[in-house]
């Protein structure tokens, strides 16, 4: 039987099969991977495919900033193991994905990839034609999903990786006060 879930530390040498598998080594050379690289996927949205024990299926989404003003996700990579293609897997992973999007209070999700493919799932270049990825070529391969409507209206700019504020980790400021108060 087919599950997905969310994905462990465990799947990591799975995954990292499945997607050398799907995309081999020019996968590390994709705008979108330049753009993940370095970074942790957005919480509680990497989700595996797994049957028998085994991970068949692999998609993650990244938090990035549309333009200078707008968070959004990033859908990506999507992998299913090349002798389970043909069954859906991929497809029941994107709705996967994109339900706890939503349930996440996520408005927009962007991707690098085939129309034809995806979408089936909701996406088009309709809302992204102001936007572009940073060494994407072929700018009719950016895709948005919108999961609030209008979350994308007015959106222009690069997709990178957004900017936060420095959090001060719970211990280091805990400490920073008891010298505070001894001193």
């Amino acid at each position: 039987m087919l599950t997905i879930r969310l994905e462990k530390s465990s799947d990591a040498a799975a995954r990292e099969a499945l997607l050398d598998a799907a995309y081999g080594p020019v996968r590390f050379e994709k705008p979108s991977e330049r753009l993940r690289s370095g970074r942790a996927p957005a919480r509680g949205l990497c989700f595996v495919a797994v049957e028998n024990g085994h991970v068949i299926g692999t998609v993650r989404l990244w938090d990035v900033s549309a333009g200078p003003a707008c968070a959004a996700l990033l859908l990506g990579p999507l992998a299913v193991d090349p002798a389970q293609r043909r069954r859906g897997i991929g497809s029941a992973l994107v709705r996967h994905a994109l339900r706890a999007a939503a349930k996440g209070g996520h408005r927009a999700v962007l991707l690098a990839g085939d129309l034809a493919y995806y979408s089936r799932f909701g996406f088009s270049a309709e809302r992204t034609g102001a936007l572009w990825l940073p060494g994407l070529a072929d700018k009719n391969r950016l895709l948005g999903r919108e999961l609030t409507a209008g979350a994308l209206d007015g959106v222009r700019g690069a997709i990178r990786v957004p900017k936060r504020p420095v959090r001060t980790p719970l211990v280091a400021a805990i400490g920073r006060l008891a010298q505070s108060q001894a001193a």
